[in-house]
């Protein structure tokens, strides 16, 4: 075989692989041991599987090769943030962020090279749509952050969020089977609790989420309750509007019993006034939630502002006294431009 003609194995699920090592005439234990080296011990070559014979090993290399996430660019803020970069096996660039605090390490991963949905506030949304990331491009990212943590800060991660580049629901087998990697022995052996997949809003995938009895935590990327100002700054809105997302999300939590997050930019004049908390405050009441408030980001092209601190604590109070459970996420990252919204900013070229 050309090289460009051979099998990515990681695109093969244990079934799969064991039925090709049938073919090779080799014994199903086979199977399982490089599942174990691709999965577990995250190996790069065929030769580095080190409890493999020779002569399989020289089959493996003629059928088929292993993608390998390449580091592109890595930038380290004064936060102490760090964006990666990442160049995948057929060049196309995401970005993930290592994000450090005092109780927590989270990973930031990408789950789509750029984004279809061009929300009005995300650097990501201005890009084009190029593909949907594979399971392992996304299983990998969480290894080579989880790595970052422990070589930089000697501590291993203790949360994913799927809130990178692309809408995780739109690439929705992909993901889902990522998180049960991640949660498998076999794989990084996290606990669902730690893991969260946000999304701008995609009815009738966040119904699937609940008949699939997902483990994980969901977060809406809502940023408005009232459908004019939501159609506004998120497009994906006008087919998927407050109503027929509230249903949705009643239903996800019926089917899970999970507690929804809410993620809320608070944008100068557009959604920060008492009105707006308010409104923000009548959609809650539908679901068990938490609430994110956010710092906007500046981005290139787009006009918003952040909101005025004053507004942010004021819009905060008003939630909490209407006994809401609210968190304000300050920025990280922002100098390099790893913050909310900021992904693909700048300058990601293959």
């Amino acid at each position: 075989m050309t090289p460009e003609s051979k099998i990515n194995i990681r695109e093969l699920d244990p079934i799969a692989l064991k039925t090709a090592f049938t073919e090779f005439n080799e014994p199903s234990y086979r199977a399982k041991q490089v599942y174990d080296w691709l999965w577990t011990k995250n190996a790069a070559e065929f030769s580095n599987m080190t409890n493999l014979p020779k002569d399989l090993i020289s089959k493996l290399e003629a059928v088929y090769f292993i993608p390998v996430l390449k580091d592109h660019r890595v930038q380290i803020s004064t936060d102490g943030t760090i964006k990666n970069a990442f160049k995948l096996h057929d060049d196309q660039v995401i970005e993930g962020v290592l994000i450090p605090q005092k109780k927590r390490m989270t990973a930031c991963i990408s789950s789509q090279v750029g984004c279809s949905l061009t929300c009005k506030f995300c650097a990501t949304g201005q890009m084009k749509l190029n593909r949907n990331l594979s399971a392992f491009e996304m299983y990998d990212q969480v290894v080579r952050l989880n790595q970052q943590a422990l070589d930089n800060y000697e501590r291993h991660l203790s949360n994913v969020v799927y809130m990178g580049m692309g809408e995780p629901l739109l690439n929705y087998k992909e993901m889902l089977r990522s998180t049960e990697m991640l949660i498998s022995k076999e794989g990084m052996g996290m606990s669902p609790k730690r893991i969260t997949v946000s999304t701008a809003g995609i009815a009738k995938m966040i119904r699937r989420l609940g008949d699939d009895k997902v483990k994980f935590q969901l977060a809406l990327s809502l940023h408005a309750a009232n459908d004019k100002k939501r159609n506004s700054i998120m497009p994906i809105n006008e087919s998927n509007n407050l109503e027929v997302l509230s249903e949705s999300l009643v239903y996800f939590q019926e089917k899970t019993g999970t507690r929804v997050t809410f993620e809320y930019i608070l944008l100068q004049g557009l959604n920060d006034d008492l009105a707006d908390a308010k409104e923000l405050a009548e959609f809650c009441k539908a679901v068990a939630c938490k609430i994110n408030l956010i710092e906007y980001n500046p981005i290139q092209g787009a006009h918003f502002k952040k909101s005025r601190n004053d507004k942010l604590d004021a819009f905060s109070e008003y939630l909490e006294s209407k006994n809401l459970v609210v968190n304000v996420r300050r920025s990280r990252g922002k100098d390099i431009d790893a913050a909310c919204g900021q992904l693909a900013n700048k300058g990601v070229k293959s």
